[in-house]
């Protein structure tokens, strides 16, 4: 038995989020309004002494699929039997995210000596257009429009809610009708007030929104302060989640058409799921951040991720695309991410991550308080200024205890830094001890590694040169090789460049030298090599670079040519020498020669052009018999380099 404790301690708390999520899914898509079978709809009497009527058990409701309804047509006997009464189990109507439009109609029935002037208050800010009906003594009717998508000023009554004026007539019974359009939420909590009682009303209702607001501010310019002292991001995520929280609840409470944005009311109509969603956004970064899932928890941390990405995409949707899209998108999005920050805190609570028992009490406050709220939409708890303000409750408590988090944050942050500096200081003692006894020895060894380092840098500088050497030169014949030979040409071209001075490139080539290789072995011709090497460093002059690109290939550089005609001569004594057999042991070797010229800048514009036009010379000499030179034919035949 002792072992089912843990389990069945685990179960109930499983089972009271459960029932807070579920409360929180009623509040976040309240029950929609439905229709009641109904046979002559009684008339709203009212009477003298009244302060308020609550309309919604007395309004009657009509649906337009296509928007194409008049005044004239609901008004008219042949649609008036369509019209159906609404089954409502809270003070309000909600029919939910619809692209219809909605008539409603309210009959009314004032007694004698009743007050004639009364305020018809949509307690929703949030929808699009609400227009009032009322009629006209001579016939037909009066209209009146509010909404967040005209300007404040354009209001018939100043007021954060959509507040119409009435003046009601003596006669028996008269019919008001008003048409609801939205994009968002459906939700008509309609009210009929007396003036004086509209205004103790809002009293009330200004006093608890102004504490609320007024924390905020507070706790938003507080975290503010602290984040430009510690310089940690979770202030800052804090303060961005409280700011957008702030234009959320100023959008859905009307006060920011009223105060923020009066003359903005395309941004007045989509302010309240835009601001949402960022809400929801900064709030999952401020518990990545927090909670420090990066480092500790990286499967939750990429699940966060996704999330942010969720509502950072929700946040623009309603700016870019549909707002009816988008004011579902962040519905269901906030549902699902209020459950996945819920299970963090709870997860991370399960692993002692510091912190994050006051995460999971803030968000555990805020669900109660929504949960409050969703209890009083359906019915279930009576309307007060408790459960009427659950929500900014709640929301205020959990960013106060999350402020708390981030004191409490500091105040670790603080202990911690001051251990550390203890360590620190203990150990610095320790070292500067240990530093003090071996000094002296420290500076005789440094003095001896500083000599032997200069020695060993003098070799190493050495043996750097000579690998250069080695990686520039052909080891058989000492020529420079084919790495070295561009960058020869390169500097070439720069020195002609500059001084005005042509050059003439050589290509020599030995043909059949290969078969030699190959019937007399590496040996053999390697020695020939060396002997043809000789002649040809005897055939040009003392200042020329002769490069050795492969087996049988050479290259020469010739420089300041102040006559043209030397290439030519160097070309043919190379020529001459190079075909001469070669005696090595008894053997009497032989190989064609074939030499290309080219010029700078005649043939070639840079090195590549250059050794390209070389190259076409030797196949022209190749092609003309062997044992001779060519010179390139121009520059209009030269391919470009490669």
């Amino acid at each position: 038995m002792t072992s089912m404790r843990p389990y069945r301690k685990r179960s109930k708390s499983c089972a009271i989020w459960l029932t807070l999520l579920t409360a929180w899914l009623a509040g976040m898509f309240p029950m929609t309004t439905s229709a009641t079978a109904q046979g002559a709809p009684e008339p709203l009497v009212i009477t003298s002494g009244v302060g308020s009527y609550a309309l919604s058990p007395m309004l009657d409701f009509l649906e337009d699929p296509g928007k194409r309804l008049s005044i004239g047509d609901v008004a008219a006997s042949a649609i008036a039997g369509r019209f159906q009464r609404a089954a409502v189990s809270g003070a309000e109507i909600n029919f939910g995210y619809s692209r219809s439009a909605y008539w409603l109609r309210l009959q009314l029935r004032v007694s004698p000596g009743t007050a004639r002037q009364w305020l018809l208050e949509v307690a929703y800010s949030s929808l699009d257009r609400v227009e009032v009906y009322t009629p006209r003594a001579g016939g037909g009717f009066s209209v009146q429009a509010a909404g967040d998508l005209q300007p404040f000023a354009e209001r018939p009554f100043p007021h954060r809610n959509l507040v119409f004026p009435l003046t009601l007539t003596g006669e028996a019974d008269q019919t008001i009708y008003m048409k609801v359009v939205s994009a968002g939420n459906l939700t008509i909590p309609a009210t009929l007030w007396q003036p004086a009682a509209m205004h103790y009303h809002d009293q009330l209702s200004y006093a608890v929104l102004s504490i609320y607001y007024g924390l905020l501010l507070a706790l938003l310019l507080y975290n503010l302060l602290l984040f430009f002292a510690v310089r940690d991001r979770a202030f800052l995520a804090y303060v961005a989640f409280v700011a957008a929280m702030a234009v959320a609840q100023a959008s859905w409470n009307g006060f920011g058409n009223q105060f923020l944005w009066p003359h903005w009311p395309a941004w007045g109509n989509i302010a309240l799921p835009s601001g949402m969603a960022a809400a929801a956004f900064f709030g999952t970064l401020f518990a990545r951040t927090f909670l420090d899932t990066h480092r500790n928890f990286p499967r939750l941390d990429q699940v966060l991720v996704a999330q942010m990405a969720v509502f950072a995409v929700a946040t623009f949707i309603p700016v870019v695309a549909s707002y009816y899209v988008g004011a579902i998108t962040v519905s269901v999005a906030g549902l699902v991410g209020a459950a996945v920050l819920t299970g963090s805190g709870i997860y991370c609570v399960a692993r002692r991550q510091p912190g994050a028992r006051y995460f999971l009490l803030a968000w555990t406050v805020l669900l109660l308080g929504v949960a409050v709220l969703a209890l009083r939409n359906l019915g279930w708890l009576p309307t007060n200024a408790l459960t009427f303000y659950s929500m900014q409750i709640g929301s205020a408590a959990e960013m106060l205890l999350l402020a708390i988090a981030l004191a409490d944050r500091i105040q670790t942050i603080r202990l911690d830094k001051e251990r550390a500096i203890k360590e620190l200081l203990a150990a610095k003692q320790a070292a500067v001890g240990a530093l003090l006894r071996s000094e002296q020895a420290l500076e005789s060894r440094v003095v001896a590694r500083t000599r032997e380092l200069d020695q060993a840098n003098v070799h190493l500088l050495q043996k750097e040169q000579e690998l250069r050497h080695l990686e520039q030169r052909d080891p058989l014949t000492g020529f420079a090789n084919r790495s070295l030979l561009g960058e020869l040409v390169r500097r070439a071209v720069l020195r002609a460049q500059r001084t005005g001075h042509s050059f003439a490139g050589l290509g020599i080539d030995l043909d059949g030298f290969k078969n030699i290789n190959g019937l007399h072995g590496r040996s053999v011709s390697d020695r020939m090599l060396k002997t043809i090497a000789a002649r040809l460093r005897e055939s040009v002059r003392q200042a020329d670079t002769v490069a050795r690109l492969s087996d049988d290939e050479f290259f020469v550089i010739l420089e300041d040519l102040v006559d043209r005609e030397i290439a030519i001569r160097i070309a043919d004594t190379i020529v001459s020498s190079l075909s001469e057999p070669v005696l090595v042991d008894s053997l009497s070797l032989q190989a064609a020669v074939s030499v290309g010229v080219a010029y700078f800048p005649d043939h070639a514009s840079n090195p590549g052009q250059l050794i390209r036009s070389v190259e076409m010379a030797v196949y022209a000499a190749k092609s003309a018999g062997r044992n001779c030179w060519r010179v390139a034919q121009g520059p209009d035949t030269i391919p470009a380099s490669r």
